[in-house]
């Protein structure tokens, strides 16, 4: 049976975990799926003045996601779906009790799988364990521990934090580069004087156009159900920014990333949503892996509107349907 039909008998809802764009686009792929669903977040207008939005029952108490096992305990719900778009949300889900999890499934990884992919020093510590090509990555929680990089290095080094999430509310950016050692240092001294973990990384050289993604969904029992390609071709900001303008390719145009990323995710026996950033590096030709969100993407939308649907796939697995494989989406 297709999903689609399978949708219009769906009564278990979904309860999309997260705001802004991503869940923006996570609701509209459940309305347009025929999938059930409630948003938990009441306060960010993406959702809220979207004809799309479904809210909890009246006096639902708001929850963020150290709070989300109490707070299942106590909604009006008998069981539900949980689709984190954030990486705390995935986490948070990996992390209920077994109880509450046959109440309320997810289809994510194990927690100390997400953890490998969370961590920017974990991650670089998989990639280096399975020899996945990846810019070089240190972790420095002190000045002295710059001293790794040769002066001239600077130039094609920057600052990642290891939790990107709390980085981002703190500072407002994704990365910090600077110009030379003492000004690394400062922002080092910034960056842990407000409790954050950071590593320095290389950057590679390249436009924006040299950034491609690959998204898809892997299952419950270690399938790859689909693989999504995309190719950035604008940014903003230009240097650590978000894509504002891309297109989707065909898988066989990245196929050093796809088969990168096939092992990487079967090395780790991971479940659930990926995305995946690569940068191409005119340097050896290499598709360099930069990082992989375990959760729904910002774009999560235009993989559906090309027909990668991920969100359905991840609400079907988690309650141990079987998902089919999506081999074909439109191209260009």
């Amino acid at each position: 049976m297709s999903q689609p039909a399978r949708a219009r008998g769906a009564r278990v809802p979904a309860l999309v975990l997260g705001n802004g764009i991503t869940a923006l686009g996570v609701q509209r792929i459940l309305a347009k799926a025929g999938i059930p669903y409630f948003v938990v977040d009441r306060q960010d207008p993406f959702l809220t003045r979207s004809r799309r939005y479904r809210p909890l029952p009246a006096g639902t108490d708001p929850v963020d996601p150290p709070g989300l096992e109490p707070w299942l305990r106590q909604i009006p719900l008998d069981s539900a779906v949980l689709l984190p778009c954030s990486d705390h949300w995935a986490m948070a889900a990996a992390r209920l009790k077994s109880e509450l999890e046959e109440r309320f499934p997810a289809s994510v990884a194990p927690s100390d799988v997400l953890e490998r992919f969370v961590d920017k020093a974990l991650f670089d510590e998989t990639l280096v364990e399975l020899n996945i090509p990846h810019p070089w990555s240190r972790i420095v929680e002190v000045p002295g521990d710059l001293d790794v990089i040769p002066d001239g290095g600077f130039e094609a080094a920057f600052m990642k934090p290891r939790d990107s999430v709390q980085f981002f509310k703190t500072f407002g950016v994704k990365a910090f580069r600077a110009a030379s050692r003492s000004e690394l240092e400062d922002r080092l001294v910034e960056v842990t004087s407000a409790g954050l973990g950071v590593i320095v990384q290389e950057y590679i050289p390249g436009p924006a156009t040299n950034h491609y993604f690959v998204d898809g969904f892997r299952d419950r029992h270690g399938v790859i159900r689909a693989f999504f390609a995309r190719q950035r071709l604008r940014m903003y900001p230009p240097v650590f920014g978000n894509s504002t303008f891309m297109r989707s390719v065909a898988p066989d145009t990245v196929a050093g990333a796809v088969a990168q990323l096939d092992r990487l995710l079967a090395a780790t026996e991971y479940r659930g949503i990926f995305s995946a950033e690569f940068k191409l590096d005119p340097r050896d030709g290499l598709f360099k892996l930069l990082e992989v969100n375990t959760r729904a993407w910002w774009y999560v939308e235009f993989a559906a509107r090309c027909g990668v649907d991920t969100c359905s796939m991840s609400y079907w697995d988690a309650l141990q349907q079987d998902v089919a494989s999506v081999d074909s989406y439109s191209v260009g």
